[in-house]
């Protein structure tokens, strides 16, 4: 998906996330619960870059809703800061990885945010369909959790 897009389709891929998450979407099996804080993490690091401060204080999978309410209040500022970084070629962040453009940095992320809501969505349809579970984890065969397929 070109940047532009992702850009223009971020809040709503937040707002996707959160409410599937609020809906009680099962992601035991995934590793989202890992990847979002970091992913959320990355992004106010990159916002940071361009004076845009989203002071997220939760941990663990709460801190998405940390970014909403944050994104919900500077707004303005956090598409400002998006814009700028996507129109800026030259801009660079150092990383354990070494200097990376923030532009990179900043498309990973919105496409992140874009992969996330989308392949939540895919699995709150297939829950709502009754689609069988695809895989059950060894840890998960409590019939309470997952009852034997027939």
């Amino acid at each position: 998906m070109e940047a532009a897009s992702l850009y223009q389709r971020f809040r709503e891929n937040l707002e996707t996330i959160v409410m599937l998450l609020d809906k009680g979407t099962d992601i035991r099996t995934t590793p989202l619960k890992t990847s979002i804080p970091l992913e959320v993490n990355l992004l106010c690091e990159v916002l940071g870059q361009k004076g845009v401060f989203l002071n997220i204080k939760a941990e663990g999978i709460s801190a998405i809703n940390d970014l909403q309410q944050a994104y919900r209040q500077q707004e303005t500022a956090v598409l400002d800061a998006m814009a700028q970084i996507l129109e800026d070629k030259r801009a660079w962040m150092k990383t354990p990885e070494g200097k990376i453009l923030l532009k990179e940095l900043l498309i990973r992320r919105l496409e992140y945010f874009n992969e996330t809501a989308r392949s939540m969505m895919v699995m709150t349809n297939q829950t709502t369909l009754k689609s069988p579970i695809q895989h059950i984890h060894p840890h998960h065969r409590d019939e309470n959790i997952h009852p034997r397929l027939k």
